[in-house]
């Protein structure tokens, strides 16, 4: 039997990888820094996991050694796994040999990846296409899993523009929801962002075909646009709130078309979504309701403030935000007073806390980047800046309270559903 060991297991995309190497009859094995619901989730699967990276975890009884991105070049087991000569593959580039042996649906963009491939998952399956499904949330229709086994050629996988990841990527159908400023330590800028999603798009083959937003400048000879002007045909099929769901839903509903599939199965299976994991994910507690999103960027922010008011005009909505990364909190500081003050202004919050930054292992900002936390945002905004074990006396009772970030704070969440918390 095939060995096969993963640095970095606990990813929300790399676990998912595993999962279809299980699936495939491989003997799993995966080391993380730290414990998670997702690595608990995989013990229960049957993976061997082991809490902390260390040399010695790596051995020559391992046919493939795959690495999340987040693992640096000075990872102990990276480095024991190159200095043995054993073959070694990052997540984007092991999906990316994937993407040639299937045909590949990748569904890009700086926002709404998820949802989007979330959405067109069901559809597909609805259809018949049986694919096989690689997304970077947990879906209630995969039993709260980020990985879906199909038995058909069809893959359908989310293609990150994290450091170029999508350009590991060889798909039939790509679809960009958008493009934004987004990841700006590695690409500088937004016009060497999009530099990077057209050469993805000549990644397609020559009967492929590009399903993009209509403000996306990329062509390709067969390409198939979607815009807000067409909101009517989701605005009373999806239970979700929000403009930018409508728009991952238009997404989902113009790659199916491409594929052939009748409007009737797309829309039935759209109108059953019933959202992903930590995206307006809602809980009803006493006293309150709990949403919990994963939004970290500011066009994110304002697209998630302003469907949690849709839905709950006359409610009190308390947000509380965990900035992502010192280092993305500096370059994209402006944006978030700006974004924040806007909601302000126009009263789709009542009260604004901030949580302490979020410092990823292994991307720690430098002292100067460190100013740059959730007390000077704070202070910008006009806000507070909250310690986790006090924000339960921040709570009047009947609001409304939105749990936002990309890190660690649906802890909390789960802290305030009664649950029991793993930090």
């Amino acid at each position: 039997m095939n060995k096969v060991y993963f640095i970095g297991i606990g990813g929300i995309g790399v676990s998912a990888l595993a999962r279809f190497y299980l699936e495939k009859g491989w003997e799993v094995f995966g080391s993380d820094v730290c414990q998670s619901g997702i690595t608990n989730d995989l013990e229960k699967q049957g993976i061997k996991i082991i809490i902390g990276q260390k040399e010695e975890n790596i051995s020559n009884k391992f046919d493939l050694i795959v690495f999340s991105p987040a693992a640096k070049e000075n990872n102990p087991e990276l480095k024991k796994a190159r200095e043995m000569g054993l073959k070694t593959l990052s997540y984007p580039q092991a999906l990316g040999e994937l993407t040639k042996e299937y045909f590949t649906i990748a569904v890009s963009g700086t926002h709404g990846k998820s949802t989007t491939t979330a959405m067109l998952s069901l559809i597909l399956i609805k259809a018949g296409f049986d694919p096989t499904v690689i997304v970077g949330t947990k879906l209630k229709e995969f039993n709260d899993s980020n990985y879906r086994g199909g038995k058909s050629e069809y893959l359908l996988i989310e293609a990150c523009e994290h450091e170029a990841s999508f350009l590991n990527y060889w798909p039939q159908v790509i679809v960009i929801t958008n493009i934004d400023a987004d990841h700006l330590d590695y690409y500088g800028n937004l016009e060497n962002i999009k530099k990077s999603f057209k050469k993805f798009v000549s990644h397609l083959k020559e009967n492929g075909v590009l399903i993009k937003r209509d403000d996306v400048e990329i062509e390709f000879p067969r390409t198939i646009e979607f815009s807000l002007k067409e909101k009517g045909v989701l605005k009373d099929v999806l239970k979700i709130p929000g403009e930018h769901n409508i728009l991952n839903g238009l997404a989902a509903l113009k790659t199916a078309r491409a594929l052939e599939i009748d409007d009737n199965v797309s829309l039935s299976a759209l109108s059953q979504y019933q959202g992903s994991w930590r995206r307006l994910e809602e809980t009803k507690l006493p006293g309150f309701v709990l949403i919990d999103d994963y939004a970290h960027h500011p066009t994110e922010i304002k697209a998630t403030l302003r469907a949690v008011k849709e839905k709950y005009p006359y409610q009190k909505v308390y947000c509380v935000f965990q900035p992502h990364q010192y280092q993305r909190t500096k370059l994209l500081f402006n944006d978030f007073i700006s974004v924040f003050k806007e909601a302000i202004s126009q009263k789709l919050i009542d009260k604004l806390m901030f949580l302490d930054v979020y410092d990823v292992k292994g991307r720690e900002g430098n002292e100067k980047e460190k100013k740059y936390n959730s007390e000077l945002l704070a202070k910008a905004v006009g806000a507070k800046r909250v310690e986790e074990k006090s924000l339960k006396k921040e709570l009047e009772g009947g609001e409304v309270i939105i749990m936002m970030g990309a890190g660690d704070i649906y802890n909390l969440s789960e802290e305030l559903k009664g649950g029991c918390c793993i930090i």
